[in-house]
C-alpha cells in the first residue's frame, strides 16, 4: 500500500472516531511529530488572522462541507 493510500486510510478512519480520548491522543502525537518537523514554521500574525477572515467568510456563504459529505467524497477516490 503506497503512503498516499494509506493517508486516505486514515483520514477516513479519522473522521469515524467518535472517542474524545482518542482523538485528543492522536492530536499530541501530531503536533508532537509536526513540532519535530522543519518544515513546520509559525505563521505570522497577519496570516493567521486573514485565515480566520477566510473561514468566516467561508461559513457565512455556506462553502463548508460536513464530515458525512466529506467521507463520501474520501471513499470515492480510492
Amino acid at each position: 500500500m503506497d503512503l498516499q493510500t494509506r493517508k486516505l486510510n486514515f483520514i477516513q478512519n479519522f473522521l469515524k472516531l467518535e472517542s474524545e480520548k482518542a482523538i485528543s491522543h492522536l492530536e499530541k502525537l501530531l503536533q508532537k511529530e509536526t513540532q519535530n518537523n522543519s518544515e513546520m514554521k509559525p505563521m505570522k500574525m497577519k496570516e493567521f488572522q486573514k485565515r480566520i477572515d477566510q473561514s468566516t467568510e467561508d461559513s457565512q456563504n455556506e462553502r463548508l462541507t460536513e464530515s458525512s459529505k466529506l467521507i463520501s467524497e474520501i471513499e470515492k477516490w480510492s
